[in-house]
């Protein structure tokens, strides 16, 4: 039993709670491990669609447990990378778990928490949800989740929020990218339903297979070897019987069979 996470599933949809409220979702090591073990498991879950992360309480996360700061900063640095090492097999198990994802986020979101935020595929927040990377305040840099946040925010952003440490807020978040909508209280989760709806009527593999193609398409120096790349995925969902389903559903004019 997960004494840090509050699991959810139901129509496809699977939701994962942060669940420390009293410490505002904060991470530690425990929190780490069961998190990326709870998107491993689906990851291969053939029955899940579509998955949304939020946290309990009065925030989304406040980043670092301050106990377990306490504890890696008198640790050695063997034991610090190895630390380190676990949090960067969270992010990059949300950042490439092939179903799409929804950041659910309200309260604060710093460090970490804003890590698991630019890792997610669609990031929907409130107005007063505060964002924060203040690890320079602490003689720190953000050096695990550096490579999401730098995706989401842009290089430019990430060289002034990094080294300032400043707090911004749910209007900065949408203006740098690092949020996709910001809507009231009351509307967040009719946004987010909004949102699986969408995911759920896309073809389950093209859907499981877009953040790939945009990781590739991305990282690709070679135009030629990208144009065959591509060319190559898309001719093999035409020929999938997905892509026939949905291609046929399309000129019937029917729904195509994942959306009953």
């Amino acid at each position: 039993m997960s004494q840090t996470l509050q699991q959810e599933r139901a129509s496809g949809v699977a939701r994962i709670r942060l669940h420390r409220p009293a410490l505002h979702n904060a991470f530690d090591a425990a929190l780490i491990g069961e998190l990326t073990a709870a998107l491993e498991a689906i990851g291969t879950d053939c029955e899940v669609r579509a998955v949304v992360l939020e946290g309990s309480g009065a925030s989304f996360s406040a980043g670092a447990d301050l106990n377990w700061m306490r504890g890696m900063a008198a640790a050695s640095e063997a034991e610090n990378r190895a630390d380190a090492l676990a949090l960067a097999r969270l992010m990059r198990t949300l950042d490439e778990l092939p179903r799409p994802t929804i950041a659910r986020v309200h309260g604060a979101a710093f460090g970490g928490g804003l890590g698991l935020v630019a890792c997610c595929d669609i990031a929907i927040g409130v107005p007063e949800v505060q964002f924060g990377l203040t690890e320079s305040r602490l003689g720190l840099l953000p050096a695990v989740i550096s490579p999401y946040v730098i995706g989401a925010i842009g290089a430019r952003n990430a060289r002034r929020y990094f080294a300032t440490g400043e707090i911004f807020d749910a209007a900065e978040a949408l203006r740098i990218g690092l949020l996709h909508q910001v809507v009231g209280a009351d509307q967040l989760d009719a946004a987010v339903q909004r949102q699986l709806d969408l995911l759920l009527r896309a073809g389950p593999i093209a859907s499981a297979k877009a953040k790939q193609l945009v990781r590739e398409v991305a990282a690709h120096a070679d135009g030629k070897r990208h144009d065959a790349d591509n060319a190559a995925l898309i001719a093999r969902l035409r020929v999938s019987p997905e892509g026939q389903e949905g291609i046929g559903a399309f000129l019937d004019k029917r729904k195509p069979s994942w959306t009953d």
